[in-house]
């Protein structure tokens, strides 16, 4: 949240016609010279300093002298690097890129431990990996996971180009199990490798859900270069992922709330900068309440429209001329936004993940993802959010969610029966089919962090307060307007917890 020095700066609230409007004019009035004068008065902190805290990055190695010869294969170059990094793969194959898991839960179907993460759980977009690896796997970092039979421990299978590629010609193969595509030169890209940039990142982060911007929101192509306005850090300073998502033994830290609830993963906005780094006091009171991202990201798909919405039960519909960025015969029908302002919960950084084979009900809306957290809970921040809302299968006879086979022979891009792309999931996925299928309601959650203003575009306090406040305070478990009541800790609270924040 940024604050003007003068009145000047503030946008008026509407005043309602009616016969008490003077009643009205003089209670908007009163809550903007509140809004100025406690945004505006106080002592000035300390002077928040975040590039001090930024990692220094290890100089550059030359390795076009080190590496000749002609590469037969991708494992040939791997087998290269291991030479002068012996250890590298060891470390490598502890981390969550390399096995698709961080967590650990309690399956409801057998009751026993289980590996969770990206290679099992389901998400309301491509739904699942199991019996489509063979496509996920343009996003793995390694080479031929085609099936449940890929070998994690051979070293080999380690893909080091697709972070470590500095000419941006290396991409995969998008049907070839994480193998890259035949055309890439493999000794001018092994000559090339240097410390991963954003669009070595991006090749995955990027085009998560089958498409540039399409997941995340907050996460698009126009971050791969020196972005403009999009997002102040990448932008204007230049900064590299790896700047905040902090590497260490190839384990980078951070975490999709979507796949993981590990807390201990998340990069903070404070590892950087001050807990209290505005000049106005008033400002920094909100931190304890507010999260950094809540004011500091007012909108995201700035440029790249991301989907919002995706109905997989209206796909195999034959539609000549229909939008293909609102149908397709393969997917069903969807919806793209640019320029979106986010929905706001509370959450404390914790997430209640739907897990395979737990029972949902189908009158309802399926929480994949739930943020955690209420306006009692003094953990919890209010934080910005992309809710992804979808229409999916599921087993009318069991009641939870399956996997459907969608590529190669028998999927449902190829032959357009749900039934038949069920049968083949279940047998990758180990989900028992009942036979019955349907279609429910789920939404699930993105944190939005990227795409951080200039402090100068940073929401202003009628962004969030007074008549056309963009905040549904009642939502949020607020009485009012805590501009007018009081903030969580001070006000008479209604009963309800959180919900959404946006109107």
């Amino acid at each position: 949240m940024s604050c003007p020095e003068s009145e000047a700066g503030w946008r008026e609230a509407p005043v309602p016609r009616s016969r008490f409007s003077i009643h009205a004019w003089l209670g908007g009035l009163s809550l903007v010279l509140l809004l100025a004068a406690l945004g505006c008065s106080g002592g000035t902190g300390p002077r928040d300093n975040p590039r001090a805290a930024l990692p220094q990055a290890p100089a550059p190695v030359k390795h076009a002298a080190m590496i000749h010869g002609q590469f037969a294969s991708p494992q040939d170059v791997t087998r290269a690097c291991l030479k002068c990094h012996p250890g590298a793969a060891a470390e490598v194959m502890a981390t969550s890129h390399w096995t698709w898991e961080s967590d650990t839960a309690i399956s409801p179907l057998t009751g026993q431990t289980i590996g969770i993460g990206k290679k099992n759980i389901l998400n309301n977009f491509c739904i699942g990996v199991q019996g489509n690896e063979r496509h996920c796997m343009a996003c793995h970092a390694g080479y031929g996971w085609k099936d449940a039979s890929f070998d994690f421990n051979r070293a080999e299978n380690i893909d080091c180009l697709v972070c470590h590629d500095t000419t941006g010609s290396y991409r995969k193969d998008p049907e070839g199990a994480g193998l890259p595509a035949a055309d890439v030169d493999l000794l001018q890209v092994a000559q090339s490798v240097g410390r991963p940039s954003r669009r070595n990142c991006g090749s995955c982060h990027f085009a998560g859900g089958g498409g540039d911007a399409v997941k995340h929101g907050d996460l698009d192509g126009t971050l791969a270069v020196r972005a403009g306005g999009e997002d102040v850090h990448m932008g204007r300073y230049d900064m590299a992922c790896q700047d905040c998502h902090r590497t260490a033994r190839h384990a980078i830290r951070g975490r999709l709330i979507s796949l993981s609830n590990r807390v201990e993963r998340d990069v903070a906005c404070t590892d950087c900068h001050s807990a209290r780094p505005h000049a106005q006091q008033r400002l920094n009171a909100h931190t304890t309440t507010v999260s950094c991202q809540a004011c500091h990201i007012p909108k995201y798909a700035v440029e790249a429209a991301t989907k919002m919405q995706w109905d997989w039960s209206q796909a195999g519909q034959d539609r000549p001329g229909a939008d293909p960025l609102t149908y397709s015969k393969k997917k069903g029908s969807f919806s793209f936004d640019t320029d979106v302002v986010p929905e706001f919960f509370w959450f404390n950084g914790e997430v209640k993940l739907y897990l395979p084979g737990e029972k949902l009900n189908p009158a309802q809306v399926l929480q994949l993802n739930r943020p955690q957290g209420s306006i009692r809970d003094p953990r919890a921040k209010i934080f910005p959010f992309k809710v992804h809302r979808g229409r999916q299968v599921y087993d009318a006879g069991n009641n939870y969610l399956l996997v459907p086979r969608t590529v190669g022979p028998g999927g449902y891009w190829a032959e357009f029966d749900w039934d038949q792309a069920l049968r083949l999931g279940s047998q990758s996925s180990g989900l028992p089919y009942s036979g019955r299928y349907g279609f429910v309601d789920s939404a699930m959650y993105w944190p939005i962090t990227h795409m951080v203003a200039p402090k100068e575009q940073a929401l202003q306090c009628t962004d969030c307060h007074g008549a056309r406040g963009q905040l549904n305070w009642q939502a949020l478990g607020y009485s009012g307007d805590p501009a007018q009541r009081g903030g969580r800790t001070e006000s008479t609270l209604s009963a309800s917890n959180s919900a959404g924040g946006r109107r």
